[in-house]
């Protein structure tokens, strides 16, 4: 298993924002969370590269466990967090940076890539994904859906395990969605774990081979992607009708 959750509680303050969520996702799946708003979605995948801290519950990821009966070692995150990519929906990327910058400073920095490596590394990336004459721009200088691919990029660069999307498509045109929905295709065939926050029922038919669908820190339904044809409860059907 790639990525297995079992009892895992999440709480912000006094609110509860995830419930006994049990989850199994095998290696080189496309994991998509759907749900409405405020379903728990963003929370639940930030807790797996541990940004958000649950309360009680384990995780295993990429190779690491953890039990939340006591608090994580920094070590123990940051290992995690060179495994676990995450692409964010602002993006995050340093504006005082080119996008070739932008790609090799982690690898060189958290890696301990030579500078020439990492180049080489960001070279083939930035080909594949199409930003080969974007390099020396700096991030205000690209429209979002480049940005997006950046930011796809640099999580790239470190070679992760699992790679997180959290809404990539969001706030983006149709033909950008759909170059970013075929880059998450396209990535699927090279076996890395991709788990997918959106609420774009389209996006999600297109590139999940899992889905969770969630309401209100609860999962409700999870299965293959034949759900989409065949929901086993009226919550997911009538979601997927809107």
């Amino acid at each position: 298993m790639s990525i297995q959750l079992n009892g895992i509680n999440c709480f912000y303050g006094a609110h509860q924002a995830l419930f006994d969520i049990n989850l199994e996702c095998p290696q080189g799946e496309t994991l998509v969370l759907l749900g409405p708003s405020g379903a728990g979605k963003s929370s639940l995948l930030r807790v797996l590269n541990l940004l958000e801290m649950p309360r009680s519950g384990t995780l295993g990821i990429a190779g690491t466990r953890f039990d939340f009966a006591k608090a994580p070692s920094d070590s123990a995150i940051r290992e995690l967090r060179q495994n676990v990519g995450m692409v964010f929906q602002q993006y995050n990327l340093w504006p005082h940076l080119t996008v070739l910058q932008n790609l090799i400073e982690a690898p060189c920095r958290v890696l301990g890539l030579t500078k020439d490596a990492a180049r080489e590394r960001a070279g083939k990336l930035l080909e594949r994904l199409r930003l080969t004459p974007f390099s020396d721009r700096f991030p205000l200088h690209l429209s979002g859906g480049q940005q997006q691919r950046v930011a796809i990029a640099r999580a790239l660069m470190m070679e992760p395990q699992v790679l997180l999307f959290d809404e990539p498509t969001a706030a983006l045109d149709p033909e950008i969605t759909a170059q970013v929905v075929s880059i998450i295709r396209e990535l699927s065939q090279t076996g890395i774990t991709q788990v997918i926050v959106t609420h774009e029922v389209e996006v999600a038919r297109k590139t999940a081979s899992r889905v969770v669908y969630m309401e209100n820190g609860h999962i409700v339904e999870q299965g293959s992607a034949s759900c989409f044809a065949s929901p086993q409860t009226d919550a997911f059907k009538n979601y997927l009708s809107h």
